[in-house]
């Protein structure tokens, strides 16, 4: 599939709204796909590769519920909750974003190359890297602000304590974003990036709902 990568400036008209507001926002976007006006009504959903069963039903349940609501899920293509919560975007018929640790034509994990093709199609990918470069571990701890700087509010399925969700979390915070997380198993340690959170006085998810009423 060849597609034209668009790019953008930060002073560019076309360069996301939501990510205007947030410190140090990339000065320079890659973009496959498309990011329309509606995207800026965005919700993101992360959490743990080495998810449980009960968080990848949850995973897929809110983003079912809310693409089909016509809220963008945003999310990092990375295996486990993100995978889910951009799967589930797209079986709902709504939209969903994906943001990339390394250049937008290095997909990665590349298990989820045809899940980024469908992205394509239902949305976009994005990246602040240039094109070739490589998925460093640095750079993921960077792009988690993108994710949580493109939504209004970002929610945590499942993590560890000391997690790239927690940092996404962080990141959404920082920004002024609302924050939900998923209740867990206080002996699960999957459950304790939210069960942290929610200590902290991240919001209670419990439902889909809970969410649309704030977001809307």
């Amino acid at each position: 599939m060849t597609l034209k990568v668009i790019t953008l400036k930060s002073n560019n008209k076309f360069y996301p709204e939501n990510l205007k507001t947030i410190q140090n926002p990339p000065e320079r976007l890659y973009i496959l796909g498309n990011v329309l006006k509606k995207d800026e009504l965005a919700i993101a959903i992360v959490g743990s590769r080495r998810m449980t069963s009960y968080g990848k039903k949850m995973a897929y349940k809110f983003s079912f519920e809310l693409a089909r609501k016509g809220i963008t899920i945003v999310s990092g293509l990375a295996l486990g909750i993100d995978t889910i919560a951009h799967k589930a975007a797209i079986a709902a018929h709504g939209r969903t974003i994906a943001v990339l640790g390394s250049g937008i034509d290095v997909i990665y994990p590349p298990q989820n190359k045809k899940l980024a093709e469908e992205i394509i199609k239902n949305g976009a990918l994005i990246s602040e890297f240039p094109l070739g470069t490589k998925p460093l571990g640095k750079n993921f701890l960077v792009r988690n602000r993108i994710i949580s700087g493109l939504a209004k509010a970002i929610l945590v399925v499942e993590g560890g304590r000391v997690s790239g969700t927690i940092s996404t979390a962080t990141w959404a915070a920082n920004q002024g974003k609302e924050v939900f997380a998923i209740p867990g198993s206080l002996d699960s340690p999957m459950s304790q990036a939210t069960n942290y959170l929610i200590s902290q006085g991240a919001n209670i998810a419990t439902k889909p709902e809970d969410i649309i009423e704030i977001l809307k």
